[in-house]
């Protein structure tokens, strides 16, 4: 399929998104995973990569894959997308063996905002054509902002917008800790929780294959969920990690 180009308001970044005209299916659930990319993650690069790769593989067992879009960003002192909106069919999993760039900083806000907004967004263009649309967000970080031009405000007006717009049926936003074993950072991803408006934070104090084996089925888990949700009018249940 042909992805478009899409500028997103007042933000550096835009974002990409299948042909409207070139969906197949009268209703979709949109995912987004945004992964950090900083130096600091470069001891398990490869396994997030391979996490990936795992949910894409989660997904595809899901009844409802074949009404799935995914997104993947990455961010380290910038955004870089690695792909964006198209079928689940069309993600290769071989295609994120690599995928994330060994960059310098953490913009964790304005990958946080950019995967919010371009939801918000791409779901705004499939309601307005008739289509049923909910989706998800997943950022998945080990570390504290140091680079971004946007703010926790932000990321927490693009969410809020999903209510005030009626952009979509129902979003679930979820922030991701990944080796988190010092107490102050784990207090300071917390408070980005609440401070961003995410739904939910799921704290990781490892970083090696088995933990994230684990979130890539909580991921999966989640993204069926909230498909079946569609429709319903209501996002799905909190599951448990």
């Amino acid at each position: 399929m042909t992805l478009d180009s899409f500028n997103l308001k007042g933000s550096h970044y835009g974002f990409s998104g299948c042909r409207i005209t070139d969906l197949g299916a009268s209703e979709y659930t949109l995912v987004t995973i945004a992964a950090d990319a900083s130096p600091s993650i470069g001891p398990f690069r490869a396994d997030i990569e391979r996490c990936i790769a795992a949910i894409v593989r989660a997904c595809r067992q899901s009844p409802r894959a074949d009404n799935l879009m995914l997104r993947v960003t990455a961010f380290d002192d910038r955004l870089h997308e690695v792909h964006g909106f198209k079928p689940l069919a069309e993600c290769p999993t071989a295609a994120y063996d690599g995928c994330l760039p060994q960059g310098g900083g953490t913009a964790l806000c304005d990958g946080a905002a950019n995967g919010a907004q371009a939801l918000v967004d791409y779901g705004k263009q499939l309601r307005d054509a008739s289509f049923g649309v909910n989706g998800l967000l997943f950022v998945i970080t080990d570390g504290e902002d140091n680079s971004s031009r946007r703010k926790a405000p932000d990321v927490k007006g693009a969410l809020d917008s999903v209510i005030r717009g009626e952009t979509l049926e129902s979003l679930t936003s979820v922030l991701v800790g990944v080796n988190v074993r010092d107490p102050k950072m784990a207090s300071y991803l917390a408070d980005f929780q609440a401070a961003a408006g995410f739904g939910r934070y799921v704290e990781l104090d490892r970083a090696d294959a088995d933990t994230l084996a684990r979130l890539a089925d909580f991921v999966g888990r989640s993204v069926c969920a909230q498909s079946l949700a569609l429709g319903t009018g209501r996002a799905s249940l909190s599951l448990s990690f």
